[in-house]
């Protein structure tokens, strides 16, 4: 794959609702997907792939990442998803999310069957990624295996409701704490474990939905304290929801700017001046600076942020 784009906010479409993928087009989101999965009843399933493709080959998107997450390996619906969405719109794609995954197996099957379609349509083959979704206790065990399944994988998904309901969690708000649990965080584990994973194979990891779509304070701290763990970013399911993402997992302007400047600086000490020992102001530099300096900005182009201060040797 090549560099992975920006996935501070991911939007949720129903694909089986045109007045909301309408919408979508107005929104200052990343990324999105068109839903064919659990926002879509049995009974709608063919006509949201239809709505689906239609709105891909619209276009008018302005640069987002286009996904489509398809039904699960385990349905009747998965095939057929993907064949249509592909054979339809693959030009206008951009990546499939795969919900449910419990095993590398799960994305070894969807590899297989983009490609055939692809040699089949002659579109480019592996341009098409997948998104994995883990949303219960085997895809969190497999989680290694899974991230490591195919090239074509950009990110890592957490989905909490499943994956609540899948431990049996007391719960029925989706991403607080459960009652009764008032020591640390009942989640930190699982969005380790996943992160962790993402990281070691060059993924993204994305955080999965707050349901209380008007809650946006809920949303801010559930979307603060997995940026904070390093997520890339997290999935919206209301317009009130995009600013706070959208802020959430992009650096502050002063953070971008030290950033930069101590990549710079680096560049000068160890390039030009052919000296070790690094200094930006009265900080000391060394590699690791500059490693976690280029995640820092990174993050901030990707969000297109600008240098508001220039490097000076002098300074």
């Amino acid at each position: 794959m090549g560099e992975l784009r920006s996935r501070r906010s991911v939007l949720a479409v129903p694909g089986s609702n045109p007045r909301f993928v309408e919408k979508a087009r107005g929104l200052d989101v990343d990324a999105f997907f068109l839903d064919l999965e659990d926002a879509v009843a049995p009974l709608e399933k063919e006509a949201a792939r239809e709505n689906a493709v239609r709105a891909l080959n619209d276009g008018g998107w302005d640069g987002r990442l286009r996904s489509v997450r398809v039904n699960d390996v385990s349905t009747a619906w998965a095939y057929r998803d993907v064949i249509a969405v592909v054979e339809g719109a693959g030009a206008a794609l951009d990546c499939l999310v795969l919900p449910k995954v419990t095993s590398a197996r799960d994305v070894h099957w969807l590899d297989t069957l983009l490609t055939q379609i692809e040699r089949a349509v002659g579109l480019e083959v592996g341009r098409i990624g997948i998104e994995a979704q883990i949303e219960d206790a085997r895809g969190l065990t497999n989680v290694d295996a899974i991230a490591a399944a195919s090239p074509r994988l950009e990110s890592l998904v957490y989905g909490p409701a499943d994956f609540m309901a899948s431990l049996n969690m007391k719960s029925l708000v989706v991403g607080e704490q459960p009652p009764g649990y008032d020591t640390g965080d009942a989640y930190h584990y699982v969005l380790m474990r996943i992160l962790t994973a993402a990281r070691a194979h060059g993924l993204q990891a994305v955080d999965g939905p707050c349901l209380q779509i008007r809650d946006v304070d809920a949303f801010r701290r559930s979307a603060a304290r997995t940026a904070a763990l390093g997520f890339d970013g997290k999935w919206v399911l209301h317009p009130l929801q995009v600013e706070a993402a959208n802020e959430a997992y992009a650096p502050t302007q002063e953070d971008y700017d030290h950033a930069e400047l101590i990549l710079d600086a680096y560049e000068h000490a160890t390039a030009v001046d052919r000296r070790g020992a690094v200094m930006l102001g009265d900080e000391m530099l060394d590699e690791a600076s500059r490693k976690m300096a280029l995640v820092v900005a990174g993050k901030g182009r990707a969000a297109g942020l600008s240098r508001t201060r220039a490097f000076s040797p002098e300074a």
